[in-house]
């Protein structure tokens, strides 16, 4: 009884703010204005502004997420070595960005990156060629990079600092080398990390808005933003549900293919 009353508050936040609104969008997305059960939200995918749109946020989302775990499995690889006095003050400096509120990092992306910015300010002092980057998909995927980047160092490299150290003695004690060490014993490890840091990176970017509308301006339609205009613009929330159906099914597909994937790869450890 004490731990269901106890529970009672999750489970009476998560009906009103989490079911509920599922319920209302899914509801809002298979009828129409006037009430009737209809498709014709969900199959408005196929209009090619809503398919063009929708293959830009997969394209740029998965580009974010490469670029992410390129940058971050070497640093936190090396992080977790242990052997840095300033470890702590590195992670430290990819979490501090996450106390800031997220528009205002945005904002101060496009200060860096305007064209009379301060990147074109250095650029022009050693007298370089200026850089058009506002308002492309560059500057998107800048911004997503800087934005969800803590995301996937953090979870690799509590992953790496797991790693029993008698498990890297015992290869090299057998004659493993550092290459077939790392290749056969860190990376199949620490692949649980790494998932967790593609689904903690892929799947905000799939829906990302914000950055593509300050960033990228009218020139970078995300899937996100359309979404957004059909909402708060068009105020066609029936069209909005419809299109957000669409996008919750890619995303709970891409979970199980990752998920399938991840559990996979620990079954193979374990043989």
């Amino acid at each position: 009884m004490s731990r269901k009353v106890l529970t009672s508050p999750y489970i009476v936040w998560g009906a009103a703010f989490i079911i509920l609104p599922l319920f209302m969008v899914i509801y809002y997305g298979c009828t129409g204005s006037d009430g009737n059960f209809t498709l014709s939200n969900i199959t408005a995918m196929a209009d090619p502004v809503h398919y063009k749109a929708f293959w830009n946020s997969v394209w740029i989302a998965m580009a974010s997420t490469m670029i992410c775990l390129v940058i971050s499995y070497p640093l936190a690889y090396i992080l977790s070595k242990g052997k840095h006095r300033g470890s702590g003050v590195v992670i430290m400096l990819f979490v501090l960005p996450m106390w800031i509120n997220f528009l205002l990092r945005v904002l101060a992306l496009q200060v860096i990156l305007s064209k009379t910015g301060i990147l074109n300010a250095i650029l022009g002092f050693f007298g370089l060629p200026l850089q058009k980057l506002m308002y492309t998909k560059g500057a998107v995927l800048i911004g997503m990079v800087y934005d969800y980047i803590p995301f996937m160092i953090l979870p690799i490299y509590n992953a790496l600092c797991k790693i029993d150290k008698d498990v890297i003695e015992a290869a090299h004690d057998l004659g493993a080398s550092a290459r077939v060490t790392f290749q056969k014993i860190i990376i199949p490890l620490s692949m649980p990390g790494v998932i967790s840091g593609i689904i903690m990176v892929f799947i905000p970017s799939i829906s990302e808005f914000v950055v593509a509308d300050i960033l990228g301006g009218s020139k970078v339609l995300l899937f996100g933003n359309v979404i957004d205009q059909e909402f708060n613009v068009a105020n066609n929330w029936n069209l909005g549900s419809g299109l957000s159906i669409v996008l919750m099914i890619f995303i709970f597909i891409s979970m199980a293919i990752m998920n399938r994937h991840a559990s996979e790869e620990g079954d193979n450890m374990l043989w």
